[in-house]
C-alpha cells in the first residue's frame, strides 16, 4: 500500500474512478469509491478526485450515492466552482420516486457549505417540506435550520415559520420535534419557539408518540409555557404525571423539572414531585455511565439543599467503590456527610474511617475532612477516630487531621482537652504549609493545655530561614507572641529571635511589617498586648452561619436538569459568559474574526486572504501539553514581542482564572495562590500553525494593574493581535464578574 501522504494514492484512485471497465461493474466501482472516503477518513487530502466523485453520484446504487454526498459534503468549500456541477444530480434526486433517494438528496444538498447554494436549495427545502413521506418532511425541516445558518445575516423568512409552526400539527412525531429544534435556531435573536396554549396542550396530547429523546426535547420546550389558571396547571400535571416513571432519566428528569416550575406556588406538591424521584435519581446514581452518576449525584446534593435527609435510609447507594473515579468518590463522601443521622452515623463513620488510607492521597484528605466536619454534631466519635489516624504518622494524613482538629475546636470548646492530648508528636510529619499553620495556630492558642508547645514552636523558630512560606511565618509570629502571655519565661528568648530575623533578615514585607508592629506592641507595655491578643479561643456561634438553612426549592428550580448542578453557580456563569463572547466572534465576518475556525471565507476577501498569511484567523489548539521546562528554555529564547496593562480591582481567584482560560484553550503552566504579592501566572497556547504564544500575568495589587507580557515563536502581528484579543475578553469577562 502506498504511504498515507503520498500522491500516489490519489493517481491512483483517479485512474480507478475514469477505467470504464471498472464504471461497468457496479461492485468494483463502488469498492473504489469506499476506498476514497476510507483515505478521506484517514486524513489524506482526496480532493484531487472531486470531478470524478461528482461523475459518480448519477447512479441508482443507493449506496453509492450515500458514499458520494459524504465526499461531497467534505470537499464542497473546498471545491465550491466544481461542487455545482453536482447541484442538477441533486435537484434531480430530490424528485426521485423513493423517498430515501428524496431525502438522501436534500440532506446532502443541505450540508453544502459554500456560498451562492442557498438559492438552490430553497425550493427543495420547501417542495421537502409538503412531501408526502415523512422521512423527506424530517430532512426538510433540518435543512430549514441549515439553510438559515448559511446566511445568518439574512432577516427570517416568515413565510418559512409560519410553515414550520403549520407542521407542528404533522402525524410524524419526529417532524414535530425537528420543526421545534429548526425554530428555535433560526428564532434564536427574537427569543426563540413561542409555545401558547394550543400548542403546549398539542404538544402535550403527542407526547406518548414521541420516542424518550423527543420527550426530553418537548419537556424542555414546555416551560416556556405558563398556565393561566390553577384547573389548567393541574391538569398539565395530570398528563405529565406518568413521565416520573419514564425508563429514561432525561425524562424523568425534564418532567420533574417542569413539575417544580409549575408548581411553584405549591410547596407541598414541589416536595410530593422530589419523593417520587428519588428512585430514578438513586438509580442514576448506580449507573455503569461516569457522566450519569457524576450528574446525579450533583442533582442529589442540590436536592438535599432542600430536603436535609431526604435519602438518609438510602445511604449505603452512597458507598465507593474502588474501581470508581476520583471525582465520583468526592461527590459521594459530601453526600455520605449530609447523609448522617443518629441511626447510621456509626456506619458512615465506619466506612469513611476505611477511605482515610485510600491510596489516593487526595480522597484519603477528603475522607479526613468530612469525618471532621461530621465532628460538628457527632464529636466524640469523630475525634476518637482522627486521634487514631494520627498514630499511622503518614505525612498527608497527618497534615489534614490537624487542620481538622483546628477548625474544630473552633466550633466545639468541649472537644479542646481531647484535641490538645492528640497533637504532642505530630509535628514530626507535617512538610505542608496549610499543616503547619494550623498546628502553629493550635500551640498558640492552646500552648498552656500542651506541655511541649513552646519547644515545638522553637524548632520552627530555629529553622526559620529555611521557610518557603510567608503564610507559615506570620502565624509563628502571632502564635509566639499568645503564647509568650500565658508562658512567658519559655518564650521569651526563642521570641526575641524571631522578631530580630523578621525585622532585620526577613525579606518578605508583610512578615517584616507584622514583625516591627508586634516589636512597637511590646514597647508599649503586656497589658496592652494582651488587650489586643486576647481574643476568644472558640466561637460556637459560628457553626450556625456555616450550616446553611434549608433553602426553598425555587430558589433552584431553574437550575435543575441543566449544568449548573454540576459546575456550581459561579463557574457556570464564567464559562456560560466565555461561551456567548464564542459564539459571537463565530458569527463574525472571516475578515472581522480573531479566533474562529471552519469559517468560509467570502468572495469579496478571498483574494486578500490567500495573499497575505498574516490575515488568517486564529485557531487555538485544544488540549495542548507544554512541559515547566520546556516553557522555561522557551520563554528564555524569545523576546517580548507586546506588552499591556488592564486595571484590575482585588486579588484574583486562580481556580476561575483558570477555568475561563481553559474554555479558550489556554494552557496554565503555573500559577500563583490567591493573595501572593506580586502575583503571577505563566500561560501557553499553541494556533492551527505550530505558533507558539507563552504569556506572562503579573499583578501589581499597589498600582492595581494587571501587566500581561507575550512572546511569539513566529513573528505573525495579525495573530498576535488575535491571542492578545482572546486574553482581553477572558481578563474583562473575569473581571466583570468579580465587580
Amino acid at each position: 500500500m502506498p504511504y498515507l501522504g503520498s500522491e500516489d494514492v490519489v493517481k491512483e484512485l483517479k485512474k480507478a474512478l475514469c477505467n470504464p471497465h471498472i464504471q461497468a461493474d457496479r461492485l468494483r466501482y463502488r469498492n473504489v469509491i469506499q476506498r476514497v472516503i476510507r483515505h478521506m477518513t484517514q486524513g489524506l487530502d482526496m480532493s484531487g478526485v472531486f470531478m470524478e466523485m461528482v461523475k459518480a453520484s448519477a447512479t441508482v446504487d443507493i449506496v453509492q450515492k450515500k458514499l458520494v454526498y459524504l465526499y461531497m459534503g467534505t470537499y464542497a468549500p473546498l471545491k465550491p466552482d466544481l461542487a455545482l456541477l453536482a447541484i442538477n444530480t441533486l435537484c434531480k434526486d430530490c424528485s426521485d420516486p423513493n423517498p430515501m433517494v428524496r431525502g438522501l438528496a436534500l440532506r446532502s444538498m443541505c450540508s453544502l457549505r459554500m456560498p451562492g447554494v442557498q438559492e438552490y436549495i430553497q425550493q427543495p427545502v420547501l417542495n421537502g417540506l409538503r412531501d408526502k413521506a415523512s422521512y423527506v418532511r424530517r430532512v426538510a425541516v433540518l435543512g430549514c435550520a441549515k439553510m438559515h445558518n448559511l446566511h445568518g445575516d439574512s432577516e427570517v423568512d416568515g413565510a418559512l415559520v409560519n410553515e414550520l409552526y403549520s407542521l407542528l400539527r404533522d402525524q410524524d412525531p419526529i417532524v414535530v420535534v425537528n420543526c421545534l429544534r429548526s425554530l428555535e435556531e433560526i428564532l434564536k435573536h427574537e427569543g426563540g419557539v413561542v409555545i401558547n396554549k394550543p400548542i403546549a396542550h398539542h404538544l402535550l396530547n403527542r407526547m406518548s408518540k414521541l420516542d424518550q429523546w423527543g420527550q426530553a426535547e418537548v419537556l424542555n420546550f414546555l416551560l416556556r409555557y405558563q398556565p393561566r389558571s390553577e384547573e389548567e396547571l393541574f391538569d398539565i400535571l395530570n398528563l405529565l404525571d406518568s413521565y416520573l416513571k419514564s425508563s429514561s432519566i432525561a425524562v424523568v428528569m425534564g418532567a420533574t423539572k417542569l413539575f417544580l416550575i409549575l408548581a411553584k406556588k405549591f410547596p407541598h406538591v414541589q416536595t410530593d414531585v422530589l419523593v417520587r424521584v428519588k428512585g430514578p435519581l438513586l438509580a442514576a446514581c448506580s449507573s455503569e455511565s461516569r457522566e450519569l452518576c457524576f450528574a446525579a449525584l450533583c442533582h442529589v446534593r442540590q436536592v438535599l439543599h432542600s430536603l436535609p435527609g431526604h435519602f438518609s435510609s438510602h445511604y449505603k447507594k452512597f458507598f465507593c467503590s474502588y474501581s470508581e473515579p476520583h471525582y465520583i468518590k468526592l461527590q459521594k463522601v459530601e453526600v455520605l456527610c449530609e447523609l448522617v443521622n443518629d441511626e447510621n452515623v456509626q456506619q458512615v463513620l465506619g466506612e469513611l474511617r476505611g477511605y482515610c488510607t485510600d491510596v489516593s492521597a487526595d480522597f484519603a484528605q477528603a475522607a479526613i475532612l468530612a469525618i471532621g466536619s461530621i465532628a460538628k454534631t457527632y464529636t466524640d466519635q469523630c475525634v476518637q477516630i482522627l486521634t487514631e489516624l494520627l498514630g499511622l504518622r503518614q505525612e498527608h494524613i497527618t497534615t489534614v487531621v490537624v487542620q481538622a482538629f483546628r477548625d474544630l475546636v473552633w466550633l466545639c470548646p468541649q472537644c479542646t482537652e481531647a484535641v490538645c492530648q492528640a497533637l504532642p508528636g505530630c509535628e514530626e510529619n507535617i512538610q505542608d504549609s496549610e499543616g503547619k499553620q494550623a498546628l502553629i495556630w493550635l500551640l498558640g492558642v492552646h500552648g498552656e493545655k500542651i506541655p511541649n508547645a513552646p519547644y515545638v514552636l522553637e524548632d520552627f523558630v530555629e529553622n526559620v530561614k529555611s521557610e518557603t512560606f510567608p503564610a507559615v511565618k506570620m502565624e509563628l509570629l502571632t502564635a509566639l507572641m499568645r503564647l509568650f502571655l500565658s508562658r512567658p519565661a519559655e518564650c521569651q528568648d526563642m521570641l526575641g529571635r524571631l522578631l530580630h530575623y523578621c525585622i532585620e533578615e526577613e525579606k518578605d514585607m508583610a512578615v517584616r511589617d507584622r514583625g516591627l508592629f508586634y516589636y512597637r506592641l511590646l514597647l508599649v507595655g503586656v497589658d496592652k498586648v494582651k488587650q489586643i491578643l486576647y481574643s476568644p479561643k472558640s466561637d460556637p456561634s459560628l457553626g450556625l452561619l456555616e450550616d446553611l438553612p434549608e433553602r426553598p426549592v425555587n430558589s433552584w428550580a431553574s437550575d435543575f436538569n441543566t449544568l449548573v448542578p454540576v459546575y456550581g453557580k459561579a463557574h457556570w456563569a464564567i464559562i456560560s459568559k466565555c461561551q456567548k463572547i464564542e459564539r459571537h466572534r463565530l458569527e463574525l465576518p472571516a475578515n472581522a474574526s480573531l479566533a474562529t475556525s471552519g469559517q468560509l471565507t467570502s468572495e469579496e476577501n478571498k483574494e486578500g486572504t490567500q495573499a497575505s498569511p498574516d490575515s488568517e484567523a486564529l485557531m487555538l489548539v485544544p488540549n495542548l501539553q507544554l512541559t515547566a521546562e520546556y516553557f522555561e528554555k522557551t520563554w528564555l529564547n524569545l523576546k517580548v514581542a507586546h506588552q499591556q496593562v488592564f486595571s484590575w480591582q482585588g486579588e484574583v481567584q486562580p481556580d476561575t482564572l483558570q477555568m475561563a482560560l481553559k474554555v479558550v484553550n489556554v494552557q496554565t503552566i503555573a500559577m500563583s495562590r490567591a493573595g501572593a504579592q506580586p502575583w503571577k501566572a505563566y500561560l501557553s497556547a499553541q494556533d492551527d500553525t505550530g505558533c507558539l504564544f507563552l504569556t506572562e500575568l503579573l499583578l501589581k495589587p499597589e498600582n492595581s494593574e494587571m501587566q500581561i507580557s507575550v512572546k511569539q515563536s513566529e513573528a505573525r502581528t495579525e495573530t498576535l493581535h488575535g491571542f492578545v484579543s482572546v486574553l482581553e475578553t477572558v481578563i474583562g469577562t473575569i473581571g466583570n464578574i468579580k465587580s
